[in-house]
This record gives structure tokens, sequence and C-alpha cells, in this order.
């Protein structure tokens, strides 16, 4: 029977190229040296079936290598597809993502960002469900966060790449009111105990002053949870629905085809994120896009630097595009 094959070291790898092993070390983690070296650094590794030790580089660097990412609330399939350009991104930049689920809950958010920073990431990337929850500011004080979607209330992070929501919500309800929707439900995945979001602040604010009879409505991103609260506001006689994501809006596109109604002809639907599904629909969820590859591009520049000590620019405001497509009459 074979022997599995010795992991080579890097002292055979810098044998190999010529080099000491702390130029290899620096040329495998791509600092101190030329592109060249690293180059040739990284074919003889290849060439030799050298990989680094994970945990003797976490004992000699003081870093696991490893960056968090808490998501808001993994039901969301945009959240979904964000997570994966952040998982694949980090794993270009020779990071790792441990990717946890605070499924829409601020208690469940706050335990399990406590829980990665006592498994010693090296940084945290977090989707918040509850922006100005007390806990971040120290969180922030003992390890590198990157926020995504809200700033965190009071917390000095590494970087932020947020929404303008103020641009976005506005952009959608004047959509709505200029084809006719003065009356509109706004299904939102916020609980009662995270009020301040800001999103949801602009919103109340926009309908006074655009003049609109707003209703706001408390839904998950799982489609079973979307379609049924959906349900219940067709049953309250609402036919305008503004949704806080493309998920919720695909309960509105369920619980309407289920009552026999048509949309845009009799229900009118829009979305907050434009996931690709929501092209594929018929009719097409309209929506506002907030160009998640930038986010990803953002977020994972933000909390490499700040690990490594070379620092980006810190807040980065994504600008919204409207996404006509056919689901508003």
């Amino acid at each position: 029977m074979p022997q599995p094959r010795k992991r080579a070291t890097i002292r055979e790898v810098a044998k190999a190229t010529g080099l000491s092993p702390a130029a290899v070390s620096y040329a495998l983690r791509g600092m101190q040296v030329s592109e060249e070296t690293m180059e040739r650094v990284r074919k003889a590794a290849d060439e030799l079936g050298y990989e680094a030790d994970p945990i003797a580089r976490a004992l000699a660097s003081g870093r696991t290598g490893m960056i968090g990412l808490l998501c808001g609330s993994l039901e969301d399939l945009w959240q979904q597809a964000l997570a994966v350009g952040i998982g694949r991104a980090l794993k270009d930049n020779g990071r790792y993502a441990l990717i946890l689920d605070a499924a829409g809950d601020p208690a469940r958010e706050r335990s399990l960002a406590g829980q990665l920073r006592d498994q010693r990431v090296d940084a945290l990337i977090v989707q918040p469900v509850d922006p100005a929850g007390e806990f971040w500011a120290p969180m922030c004080d003992g390890l590198p966060v990157v926020a995504v979607g809200d700033a965190l209330a009071g917390a000095r992070t590494a970087g932020e790449v947020v929404f303008d929501n103020r641009a976005g919500v506005t952009m959608a309800l004047e959509h709505l009111l200029e084809r006719g929707h003065r009356r509109v439900a706004v299904l939102t995945p916020t609980r009662a105990s995270t009020p301040d979001r800001p999103a949801d602040m602009h919103v109340m604010a926009e309908a006074g002053r655009l003049r609109m009879d707003i209703e706001v409505v408390t839904a998950s991103q799982a489609l079973a949870d979307a379609t049924l609260a959906a349900d219940r506001a067709l049953a309250a006689g609402h036919r305008a629905f503004f949704c806080f994501a493309d998920s919720i809006a695909y309960g509105v596109y369920a619980a309407a085809a289920e009552r026999g109604l048509a949309i845009p002809g009799e229900v009118t639907v829009m979305g907050y994120d434009d996931h690709p599904m929501s092209g594929l629909l018929t009719p097409g969820l309209t929506t506002v896009d907030w160009d998640i590859d930038g986010i990803v591009r953002a977020a994972v520049r933000m909390v490499v630097g700040a690990v490594d000590g070379t620092p980006h620019r810190r807040r980065i405001v994504q600008a919204p595009q409207l996404r006509e497509r056919g689901s508003v009459g």
C-alpha cells in the first residue's frame, strides 16, 4: 500500500529557489519581495506540493487567516450571494471565511459576534441586524470590523460599505408615486426590537414628505413567511408593495398567484436589492441595484488592509440604481 506523501517543508522550497526560508515565507505571503520572486516561489511550492502549516503560521504570525463573516439572514438570497462573493474573494487573498447566520435575530447576532471574536478570527465582516447595538463599540475596539449595508452607530470600524438608503428609499417611493400608487405596504425584515435601522426610518419620513399612505409590515426573508405576510396585506386590501429585500418580494408574487391576482395588472411589487433571480420572474421584478460586485471588492479590500496594517479608504457609500422591469403597474 503506497505511503502518503510527506508534507514538503519551507526549507525544501527555499533550497529549490535558492532563497532563504525567511525570503520564501515573505514571498508566499506577498510581502517585501518582487513580483518575479513571488511567482518563482509559488511555482516551486506548487511543484513540491508545499502547503503552509496553518497552526505553525498562526503561532508565528499571531494570525489565523480566518475572517468572520456574520450575515444578517442567510434566508435572504441576496445575502447568500454576497457571502459567496466575499468568501471567494477572501480565498483569492489567502484568507478563509468563517460564515455564520444571525437569522435576523439581534440577540443571536450579538452572541455570534462574541463567539467569532473568542475564536480569534483576524477580523470580522458584518451585515448588521442591529447596527445601533451598544456591543459594537467595544467589539470594534478589540477587532477590525467592516460593516456592510448599515454603519455601526458609535463604533470605530475598520471600514464601512454602506447603502445610500436615503436615495434608495426616495427613488423607490417616488417611482411608485409616479405610477399612481399612493397607498403602499412596505414589507421589511426589521423587527420591533430594532426600529432604528436607517432605511426603515427614512421610509416613514419620505412617506410624510410625499403624502403617501404607508403601512410597515414585518416579514422575514424566508419564502413561506414572506408569502404569509403578503397574503395578509392583500387580504387587508393592499395592492402595491415595496419590499426591503427581493426575497420578500418573491413572497408577494407567490401570494398574488395563490389569490389569482395578476402582476402588474392587479398588484404592483418593487424590490430593493436586484438578486439575479429577479430578472427571471414573469414579469421581471422592478428593484434597486446596489452593485454587489463592488460591495464585495470594497469590503474585502478594507478587511485585508486592516489585518495587514495597510488600511484603505474607511467609508464607501454605495449609490442605488433603479432596475425597472415589469412589476410596477
